[in-house]
């Protein structure tokens, strides 16, 4: 339908007269459409034109084309949006930008860089509880390194973990940026430690057998006490208490409990942040004794019985899962040395839970017939091979045996010269061959050792010491040691090669000067210079045999106006030549902390090979420790039973004027280290009238000592022992002025030994109760070292 006329027209004349109106607008609005940034959707020739160039702005380290290197458009390339932004996102990834724009200036593609700072240095503050060179390693930033806010945001993190392990939950850390010239900063990190998370209680929930008490004694961690300044037991960790499950678990399985479960310890951060509520949850299951015990081989030649009798379970006893692993080692040790290389031990339990018993069966079992192709060393950059080559128990071509494998990583261990020794196998060339590599970690073997003290024998001390356990990689062990005492002094430089030429034997060398202050015992002080040759071999893994060569020039001087004729009669030099074996059959666990075993020593001296002292002197010893650990539950409950016989034989026909053919200084003498609760030759032949010691020919010593755990913390390294010693000394000189009794001797006592950060320290309260009228006794006695 149409609209009139007369209406349409005025419509017609408005529009003419708005259009007259905006043509003068038309010019300025071109002209602001020219100055107006290109619009973000471009019309398709300007996406697909191509880019005459990249022109870097901004970079002042990074050189240009470094920074056209990360980018996905290059000149020639067409313009592509989405390659522009992965472009970018390339850029920022390098980490090396604080800020990256991308624009493009006609057909040219424009990139303006901020360089993110280079680092001068790091520094922390703040921390004394933790040193620099620990927390140094836990950062990823480095100086001359490029800084980012990330990186210190996540070694912040790194530090706050670092203190959390340590037990410093509240600690802060901030890093603060010191900004320096030429986009340089330094990076301090501030550090508020606050307190250590202490343990306040240590809870276990689901326990019957065994109290929160013994319990408690069984795990690391310990709770807070004044008494644990020394230690960071008390301080919680996440890692002591992982640890601590599996130790709970231990313990149960040696007691019994083959199904125990002992779920992960909880902790409770108290609201003050200060301590930590442990609690472990703990399953005990059914105790098991055991039942039936056999022995089985699928090997026609091998003698179960003799292998049974190998294994220390009896019928009747707790399960002990501990001791069944280490009874399947022995087994299959045992099998090896008959001659069985290829075995295999399988404990099979059979356990019924209404009876409380399991029937244990060692299935003894073919293993696969797997011979070694090759053993690699890796990681010893200063030890050479041949080292640690001949502590091998296998070699190239054998049979591959577990217990041998062992056995050559523990005497590898033993060397003192690796941190760490860890033995792999990988499949060879065939399937019946295997590679073994050992892989070591170097730690230092040179000592310097500066020390002082006290001991009962020596007086007041001092003691320097200067040591190489590795010389250059050779394995040769060198030292020099000098002890400044009241009463005994001594200078000796020693060298030893314990694989002479590659062979079983050690060889050595010694130099000497000793200085004793005897005038408290016997009125005179003795010199000795000499030097000694050593060789040494092993029959075997227990048997040992040493021999030595013996040159001393000897002195007795000083000798007192008052001192016995016996004495007197023996002032000056004398030269003494002698040869000296010592045989040994040690199968102790440990030298130092003897738990089990035993050790049987005998010692020969003869001298008369030049010289002008001529005698045979024979020493019998023996000692062995039988532990309690199954029967009160603690390793540290230990009898040691010990003895030794010592006879001195002179020879020749040359005697001094009192008679006698042997010397003063060759002769044994009791008291002290030997039979504590008496003074240092305190027992024996003496001078009636001068109350000298003149020492004895035939000695011989028994004693029993129980060692125990203290009531304190056992990471203070306290051990107490209670003990009896009896002894005699007798065959001293001759004569109506000479004191001389074969009577028993004995003392009782207590004592304490510390494992002390300078070793072992012993301190013993002794009495004598079966003694002789001219004993001297002593009560308190301090020293140092292991007893035997």
């Amino acid at each position: 339908m149409r609209a009139p006329i007369p209406t349409l027209f005025p419509t017609l004349r408005g529009l003419l007269m708005a259009s007259a109106c905006l043509l003068p607008l038309i010019p300025a609005v071109a002209e602001a459409q020219q100055r107006r940034p290109q619009p973000t959707q471009r019309n398709t020739l300007e996406q697909n034109g191509a880019i005459s160039a990249v022109e870097i702005r901004g970079n002042q380290r990074i050189d240009a084309d470094t920074i056209r290197s990360y980018m996905l458009l290059q000149p020639g390339d067409s313009y592509e949006p989405d390659r522009m932004d992965r472009s970018l996102r390339a850029l920022f990834a390098t980490g090396l930008f604080r800020d990256v724009q991308i624009g493009r200036d006609g057909s040219r593609l424009v990139v303006a860089v901020q360089e993110n700072p280079l680092i001068n240095r790091i520094a922390f503050e703040g921390n004394r509880r933790v040193s620099d060179d620990n927390i140094r390693p836990e950062v990823q930033l480095r100086a001359r390194g490029v800084f980012t806010p990330q990186l210190a945001q996540a070694d912040r993190q790194r530090i706050l973990d670092l203190y959390a392990r340590r037990g410093r939950f509240a600690a802060t850390v901030t890093p603060q940026i010191i900004t320096l010239d030429q986009n340089r900063v330094d990076v301090v990190f501030e550090i508020t430690e606050g307190d250590s998370a202490r343990i306040s209680r240590i809870n276990f929930v689901g326990n019957q057998t065994f109290s929160d008490r013994r319990l408690r004694d069984v795990v690391s961690s310990r709770e807070n006490s004044i008494q644990r300044f020394l230690t960071q037991s008390d301080t919680y960790d996440p890692d002591r208490v992982a640890f601590d499950r599996e130790l709970l678990r231990r313990f149960y399985l040696r007691s019994g409990f083959a199904d125990v479960e002992v779920s992960a310890g909880t902790a409770e951060l108290a609201p003050d942040r200060s301590s930590f509520f442990l609690t472990y949850q703990v399953n005990e299951g059914t105790r098991y004794r055991i039942g039936e015990l056999q022995v089985t081989s699928q090997f026609a030649g091998m003698d179960t019985a003799q292998l049974r009798s190998r294994v220390e379970l009896r019928p009747g006893d707790w399960y002990d899962g501990e001791l069944i692993e280490r009874m399947t080692q022995t087994l299959a040790d045992a099998a090896n040395l008959r001659g069985f290389p290829f075995v295999e031990v399988q404990p099979q339990v059979r356990r019924n839970r209404e009876t409380g018993v399991i029937d244990l069966t060692f299935a003894v079992n073919e293993s696969p017939r797997v011979f070694i192709e090759r053993l690699d060393i890796a990681g010893n950059t200063r030890t050479q091979d041949r080292v640690i080559r001949r502590e091998f128990r296998v070699a190239e071509g054998d049979p591959f045996n577990a217990a041998q494998i062992r056995r050559s990583r523990e005497r590898i261990r033993n060397l003192g010269y690796f941190a760490d020794v860890q033995i792999n196998s990988t499949p060879g060339s065939s399937p019946d061959r295997a590679i073994v590599t050992t892989q070591v970690q170097e730690r230092p073997t040179g000592e310097v050792s500066l020390g002082g003290g006290f001991s009962t024998d020596a007086g007041f001390l001092v003691d320097l010491g200067l040591r190489e356990r590795n010389l250059v990689g050779t394995g040769i062990d060198a030292r020099l040691n000098g002890t400044l005492a009241q009463r005994r002094s001594q200078v000796d430089l020693s060298i030893t090669d314990p694989a002479f030429l590659d062979r079983n034997l050690a060889a050595g060398a010694d130099i000497f000067l000793v200085q004793r202050n005897l005038l408290r015992i016997a009125n005179y002080e003795e010199r000795r210079l000499g030097f000694a040759i050593r060789v040494g071999y092993e029959f075997n893994e227990r048997l040992r045999q040493s021999w030595s060569y013996t040159l001393v020039d000897r002195n007795v001087f000083n000798v007192q106006a008052n001192a016995s004729r016996f004495v007197r009669d023996q002032q000056g030099r004398s030269l003494l030549s002698q040869i000296s074996q010592t045989i040994a059959f040690d199968t102790r666990d440990s030298p130092l902390e003897s738990r089990r075993g035993y050790l049987l020593r005998w010692g020969a001296d003869f001298a008369g090979l030049g010289g002008d002292v001529t005698y045979i002197r024979n020493r019998f010893d023996g000692v062995v420790f039988l532990p309690f650990e199954r029967l009160l539950g603690d390793p540290d409950y230990v009898l040691a039973l010990s003895g030794s016989v010592g006879h001195l034989a002179p020879l020749g026909s040359r005697r001094f004027a009192n008679g006698e053919r042997d010397r003063i200084v060759d002769r044994f003498f009791l008291g002290g280290e030997n039979l504590r609760g008496f003074q240092i030759a305190g027992v024996g032949p003496r001078d009636i009238n001068t109350r000298d010691s003149l020492g004895g020919r035939f000695m011989w010593t028994a004693s029993a000592e129980m060692r125990y755990p203290l009531p304190v913390p056992s990471e203070l390294g306290l051990l107490g022992r209670a003990f009896i010693d009896a002894g005699a000394l007798t065959q001293g000189p001759r004569g109506p002025d000479v004191f001389n009794s074969a009577t028993p001797r004995v003392s009782i006592g207590v004592g304490v030994s510390w494992r002390s950060p300078f070793g072992l320290i012993n301190l013993d309260l002794a009495r004598a109760v079966v003694k002789r009228p001219l004993d001297e006794t002593q009560v308190f006695r301090f020293g140092f070292g292991t007893r035997f």
